[in-house]
């Protein structure tokens, strides 16, 4: 690949895992606009008091049949309200066959299946679709769970499977969602009309309703200060197209999807072009918007990479043509990324680059073998240290008489090849034989391995656990208490008995 890539070359660059069609649904999701419109319901307990407070609240006039003496005092308190568009409107009887005339929707709470039975099938007959509370049976359409963030409202549905589950999944998503989304909605419906207007369709109106996006979710409540701006890149994009263009690097994490940030969750969700690294996992990626194109640019050590310059253009040229290049590493960009001199050429070229930290190897590596990096009466510091120069092997550069020091860890990226000669200069720059080490491979990951040991078997554990793939190596006495029955996926040969101590064996169940 040439360092001026051209269309041609990036559109047959390697993809991996194009998105699936779409799975089976148990039900479709849709939102019914009942403003103005008359839904017939009987009942008057508190679960029919709740779904009319719900039809009023989206504008539906409601006429409810139910005999006063059978009002619930939920009910009572749900008629005395008032509603901005819509009306729950009384009446002192039971239903009949003539409630369902002109009316777009039928609810009902009914004691007896039989009562039931009967309201659905007089509704079918009117031809309205009809839902009878906690009878599934009885019911063409269901309400799920709402998140109201109203002019944003998001509907959740189990199937009436698991109603508490969904209910979970409302606490969930509440937690999600900013109060101050329902401001930056209605904003969104004010400038709508200019947007449509002034941007043509694809990238241009992407490009701003992708940054409005993340305003949404980053800044505070709009104000009118917000909306000149939004409006004043409305103009900027009706001018320059390309205006959109920008680049965000996200870290990826370790390989466990849950592992990654909310906020790199939405750069994939915003992404036009995904410029993805080898060791990102494919749950990762199934995460992006489906249309993103994907293209597979990593460097791994003995194998065919893309070189970096070629990475570089290849980011430039997309976003000079107007779109969201989301660069995507595995751990976090800034840690043994070469994110500096991505940075830096993105910005001698004037396209805007912003930065998603990820959850870096070293920190999943301390969750995964339940560890503090930096335990007080251990490790008054932490060092992350790359094993691997752009030559392939041990930088010349290291401060072997400082690595060496037994009140810190230390945490080798990338230095599985390396390991032999690891432990052989710590042990000669004065480390003891017998200090701890953790080796880790495919943190995260189903196929993970995890082994402790001491420093003097480094070379011996890592041969054993292969190095065809991502090892990373801690050293220092914070990995002591390791439980081997702790550690998973590795079965090693009884190692040299004089070069171990009893309790720090490289062992695993």
């Amino acid at each position: 690949m040439r360092n001026d890539v051209s269309s041609s070359q990036a559109d047959t660059a390697p993809a991996r895992q194009r998105p699936q069609r779409m799975g089976e649904l148990a039900t479709l999701p849709v939102f019914f606009d009942l403003k103005g419109k008359r839904v017939a319901m009987a009942g008057g307990s508190d679960g029919a008091a709740w779904k009319a407070e719900l039809l009023a609240a989206s504008g539906a006039s409601v006429d409810l049949y139910c005999p006063a003496d059978d009002l619930g005092e939920e009910m009572r308190t749900v008629l005395a309200l008032d509603f901005p568009d819509g009306e729950i409107r009384h009446h002192d009887r039971p239903w009949a066959l003539d409630v369902f005339a002109a009316a777009s929707l039928a609810v009902a709470d009914c004691e007896s299946e039989t009562e039931a039975q009967a309201f659905f099938c007089a509704a079918r007959a009117a031809g309205v679709p009809v839902n009878v509370i906690d009878k599934p049976a009885f019911c063409q359409f269901r309400f799920g769970t709402i998140v109201n963030r109203s002019p944003v409202v998001v509907g959740i549905s189990t199937d009436g499977a698991a109603p508490i589950l969904g209910q979970a999944i409302r606490r969930r998503i509440e937690t999600l969602l900013p109060a101050t989304l329902t401001g930056w909605a209605k904003m969104a419906a004010r400038v709508r009309a200019e947007v449509m207007n002034r941007l043509a369709p694809g990238p241009s109106r992407r490009a701003f309703w992708e940054r409005f996006s993340d305003d949404a979710f980053t800044r505070r409540a709009p104000d009118e200060a917000a909306e000149l701006e939004a409006r004043a890149f409305v103009r900027d994009l009706a001018n320059r197209p390309q205006a959109g263009g920008r680049v965000t690097l996200v870290g990826a994490g370790p390989g466990d999807a849950e592992l990654l940030t909310l906020k790199a969750v939405r750069a994939l969700q915003a992404a036009d072009v995904i410029l993805f690294d080898d060791l990102v996992s494919d749950d990762i990626l199934e995460l992006a918007r489906r249309e993103a194109k994907r293209m597979l640019v990593g460097k791994r050590g003995g194998r065919e990479s893309c070189r970096q310059e070629d990475i570089n253009a290849m980011m430039a040229q997309f976003a000079r043509a107007g779109k969201h290049v989301v660069r995507l590493k595995s751990g976090d960009v800034s840690v043994f990324g070469r994110s500096g001199e991505e940075i830096a050429d993105l910005r001698a070229q004037g396209i805007p680059v912003a930065i998603v930290p990820g959850i870096t190897a070293a920190s999943a590596m301390a969750g995964a073998f339940g560890v503090s990096l930096t335990h007080r009466d251990r490790a008054q510091a932490v060092r992350f240290v790359t094993a691997h120069s752009q030559k392939g092997d041990l930088p010349d550069d290291m401060d072997w008489r400082a690595l060496a020091d037994d009140n810190a860890t230390t945490i080798f990226y990338m230095g599985g090849r390396m390991a032999r000669r690891i432990a052989e200069q710590l042990v000669a720059h004065g480390l003891p034989p017998e200090t701890p080490v953790a080796v880790a491979a495919a943190l995260t990951r189903p196929d993970e391995i995890r082994v402790v040991g001491p420093l003097a078997t480094l070379g011996d554990i890592v041969a054993r656990v292969g190095i065809d793939r991502p090892i990373l190596i801690g050293v220092g006495r914070v990995f002591a208490d390791v439980e081997p029955a702790a550690l998973l996926g590795y079965e090693p040969e009884r190692l040299d008995p004089s070069r171990q101590t009893s309790r720090l064996q490289a062992k695993a169940v």
